[in-house]
């Protein structure tokens, strides 16, 4: 609030982006409503999965009602929302085909990534041991670096599909004639890359493309994190870069406090 502020006083004019958690905006209402009155225009909230299952395998510590309850006030701002999904590796052909007519069906626009273990977070220490490939360039959320249940081939092929259904429902040629004004604009400055995109994605986003940089030689090897003996126990404090230091590390007030604790994944009212 207080760079909003400042903005105000500035008198700075300028549209602004922003990538959140649902449980973030629904704690912060007054917030993303006076960015929204400075500029928001776009808004990239991560929901990663569209089920309760799914929010736990990737650790989120928000409930699918809540993401679903942030969406819906994200969409009241009147903004333009896009919505991040994970895909895991342990996907077969049905879950992808549920994924994507669930996002083919929504208005907003919908990315899904691959689900990831990168050093340094709770999903490496539990899940870095057992990685199909420690090529550092496979980890950019795309390629898939946990062993898959599909053939990789086929696991490809439904990712690809997947992201090509959420492309195409808004970047085809009727997205081309919503947005007229703004390739006009960038063409007139010799700005081509955002028209190039519209139509790019068929040639440089393929399967067999991402199949093969797996036979690539790898220049950086990402080092395996040291086994948990089944004596020890995963200390989750023991993964953060600053430890937790609870309610005195924290200029917040009670209500919010209980908010955050009632509202982690797994917690009973």
């Amino acid at each position: 609030m207080e760079i909003a502020e400042a903005i105000i006083r500035a008198g700075i004019r300028k549209k602004y982006y922003l990538e959140t958690r649902g449980d973030v905006l629904l704690r912060n209402k007054d917030v993303f409503r006076h960015w929204k009155k400075l500029g928001l225009e776009y808004m990239f909230i991560g929901l990663e999965a569209i089920d309760e299952e799914g929010l736990r395998k990737h650790r989120k510590r928000v409930s699918l009602g809540r993401n679903f309850e942030a969406l819906e006030y994200a969409r009241s701002l009147g903004i333009m929302i896009a919505i991040n999904l994970i895909a895991d590796p342990d996907w077969d052909h049905e879950r992808f085909r549920i994924v994507r007519e669930w996002g083919v069906e929504l208005s907003e626009v919908v990315n899904i990534s691959v689900n990831t273990p990168y050093p340094g977070t709770e999903s490496w220490v539990t899940e870095g041991s057992r990685v199909a490939s420690r090529d550092y360039r496979l980890y950019d959320i795309q390629h898939a670096v946990l062993p898959t249940r599909l053939p990789l081939a086929e696991f490809y092929d439904e990712l690809v599909a997947t992201q090509r259904a959420f492309y195409r429902k808004h970047l085809g040629w009727r997205r081309v004639m919503n947005t007229a004004g703004v390739i006009a604009e960038q063409l007139s400055r010799g700005q081509t890359n955002f028209v190039r995109s519209l139509f790019l994605l068929d040639r440089v986003f393929r399967p067999q493309f991402l199949l093969a940089d797996h036979a690539l030689p790898a220049a950086y090897q990402i080092p395996l994190p040291q086994p948990a003996t089944t004596e020890q126990a995963l200390d989750r404090n023991t993964l953060y870069i600053h430890p937790p230091r609870g309610r005195k590390g924290r200029a917040i007030d009670s209500a919010t406090e209980h908010f955050v604790e009632a509202t982690r994944m797994g917690s009973t009212p």
